[in-house]
This record gives C-alpha cells, structure tokens and sequence, in this order.
C-alpha cells in the first residue's frame, strides 16, 4: 500500500490561501516539518492576493443574483494555478468544500503516492463555480459541518497525507497500525508502568492485559485485532460495512 511517489522523488503539496499566515506555521513543525528536513517532502503556502490584478489587493466580490456573502472570483485563482501549472504537472488540484467526497485514510493513502497536489483553501461564501467546473479535479471535505475558511481542512489533509509517506514516521508499522487501517480503529494501547495507582483512590489498581505482558507475539496480534474488531463494532459500526 504504502511506496514512493509515482517517480520515486519527494511529494510536492502547494496550498492556495488568502491567510498565509494561518497555515504557514503549522507546515513548518511536527510531522510536516520533519518530512521537509528530511527531503521527502515540499509544502509551499501561496497567498492568492499576490495574484489578483485588483489594485487594493481585493479577492472576492458579491454573488450575482442577490445571494448574501462573499465570492473568491476567478481571476486571481485562476492566475495562481496557471502560475504554478506552468512550473510543473499537478495529479490533483483539490478544493476543501463542505459539499466535497468526504476525505477518510484510503484516500490520505492514496494522495501520499502522488507527486504533486494544488489544495485551494475556501473561504467566504466559496469560489467562483467556473473554477470548480474548469480547473478543480476533486472536491473534499473534513466533515458535514462549514468552516470559516479551508485553512484547517487544508492543514488536516496535508499531515495525513505526509504522515503515510515512508521514512517520513520512523517506525512505519506505527503508521500502519492507526485507525482507519483495513477499516478498522485501532486497539487499546498501553505503557509502563503495568500496575497503576490513581491518585485518586491509590488503593485501586489499573492493570495492562495480560495478553500483553505475555511475550507471545501470535497471541498478541490476535488478541488486537480481535479488540480492534470490537472497537469498530461498538464505535464506529459503519466502517464495517
């Protein structure tokens, strides 16, 4: 499931957006910033105010037909795509909108193999209809409830797509055991110490299955996926469907 980008280079992800300065600290730490370090991964934060041909640096205008709230208009997203197209091939050009394919792990899993992806952030009311009918090849959505802008969606789509990418987790079984793997959630986790104390009520002891403490390997993963299994059923009975 999990290789190299289609051409065995790093993954380039360009983020379109009218507040930079939103999202531009979170791509620069944590997992998404270690996979930069490491050359397995490009993000770049593009404000879309840079490429409008408004005088006043204005992005949006009203809706024709008397619709309340703001509209992106098509120039100046139009001019940022075409800018960064005339630099290299995009596989996907993504728009976060509340009304897109629910994003879920297969399709972070998938978007992890392709070399490079534009995501335009919404905002306002959303974008021109014109570029979602000529130049957005997917639409995407975190959840059914509305954002003020896509910059979080953006950001939740970007560290799970770079998390799956190989070399950029250093235990990569780590990666391949979280939820939504085979459908399945994740079994319960535990550390040291075995044998726990709660402050408060010290005389109770909160104890790790045994199963785990048992050095039997076979045992164990059978153990978990019988405990993910339940997990899914009782939580989230609709992913195994």
């Amino acid at each position: 499931m999990y290789k190299q980008t289609k051409t065995g280079e790093y993954m380039r992800i360009d983020i379109i957006t009218v507040l930079p300065e939103l999202i531009e600290p979170f791509t620069r730490e944590s997992i998404l910033g270690r996979a930069q370090k490491k050359g397995l991964a490009e993000i770049h934060v593009h404000n879309l105010r840079d490429y409008t041909a408004d005088k006043h640096k204005r992005v949006d205008d009203y809706p024709f037909g008397g619709a309340a709230g703001m509209l992106i208009q098509c120039q100046p997203l139009d001019a940022c795509i075409s800018a960064l197209k005339a630099e290299r091939k995009y596989d996907e050009i993504i728009f976060t909108a509340p009304d897109g394919e629910t994003f879920n792990q297969p399709m972070a899993n998938e978007l992890s193999l392709k070399e490079n992806i534009i995501i335009i952030c919404g905002h306002y009311k959303g974008i021109d209809y014109r570029i979602r009918e000529h130049l957005i090849t997917r639409e995407v959505s975190i959840g059914d409830y509305v954002l003020t802008g896509g910059e979080l969606a953006a950001a939740v789509m970007a560290d799970s797509i770079v998390r799956v990418i190989p070399g950029v987790i250093g235990d990569v079984e780590s990666a391949l055991s979280d939820s939504f793997q085979d459908n399945l959630l994740e079994p319960p986790v535990y550390t040291r110490p075995a044998q726990y104390h709660p402050v408060s009520n010290p005389e109770e002891t909160w104890a790790v299955p045994d199963i785990l403490l048992s050095g039997h390997e076979a045992k164990i993963r059978e153990w978990e996926y019988e405990q993910a299994v339940a997990r899914t059923k009782r939580l989230r009975p609709d992913l195994l469907e």
